[in-house]
């Protein structure tokens, strides 16, 4: 990819180290044109496959997306099981090419609950990730923030009463996040024209920048990304200073 198609030189230098992004809008795309909402995940998976090679190109270092929250049990049980069938085929492509295109992948959230075959493809992506440097993708999958800082919470206690810290702080609580060595995300960038966390990164978006795009995940493509990207360039960030 031609990275000047989107960014000047100066702007590349200037690149956020950490994107999130709310792939919102999958059902809603497919139900406008007639469609199940299944096949609106299918749609969405490929996006994230082009957005995830897009942030990779221009040298994001660290890419969260929400893939499956703790609430999505919630829905029918086909269209969980059809987002589960699309993560174990992203997962069987993404164990092809990950050494060669030299990406990460991570996962946070509970995934004990998950699929025995999925449960496995994660564990053949933890290990091939181990010696890979490039660009870190994250996937929220069965993920919820409420309960992540709930889990930390009673991580950073048992480590308490056993000896391990003197004391629980915001600094030493972020180590027992899903996320525990992983910048928070300078923007987050929800699609769907929604302007809700809906409990995604509760504890790492505290000072997160966010840019919300009317378009559903679907429809987003290397343009938009940047055109989000450049806007959060363009904000000024104090971090409660002046």
């Amino acid at each position: 990819m031609d990275k000047s198609l989107f960014f000047t030189p100066e702007e590349l230098d200037r690149m956020p180290v950490h994107v999130a992004a709310i792939m919102d809008g999958n059902g809603r795309w497919a139900q406008s044109r007639g469609l199940p909402r299944v096949a609106g995940h299918k749609e969405g998976s490929e996006t994230f496959r082009r957005a995830a090679e897009f942030m990779n190109d221009i040298g994001v270092k660290y890419f969260t997306v929400y893939a499956f929250s703790t609430e999505n049990w919630k829905r029918p049980l086909e269209e969980v099981n059809a987002i589960m069938g699309l993560l174990e085929k992203y997962l069987n492509e993404a164990i092809d090419s990950m050494a060669e295109k030299n990406i990460r992948l991570r996962f946070f959230g509970d995934t004990s609950v998950l699929p025995q075959r999925l449960r496995k493809l994660i564990e053949r992506t933890d290990a091939i990730s181990v010696g890979q440097t490039g660009l870190c993708v994250n996937v929220c999958l069965n993920y919820g923030g409420r309960q992540e800082i709930a889990r930390a919470a009673a991580l950073a206690a048992e480590a308490l009463a056993d000896g391990k810290i003197d004391e629980i702080t915001a600094d030493n609580l972020s180590d027992y996040m899903y996320s525990a060595g992983v910048p928070d995300p300078e923007l987050i960038i929800r699609t769907g024209n929604e302007q809700r966390l809906s409990n995604f990164l509760l504890w790492q978006c505290a000072y997160s920048e966010f840019y919300v795009s009317d378009k559903m995940w679907p429809d987003i493509r290397e343009e938009d990304l940047a055109m989000a990207i450049k806007s959060f360039m363009g904000r000024k960030r104090r971090f409660g200073g002046l």
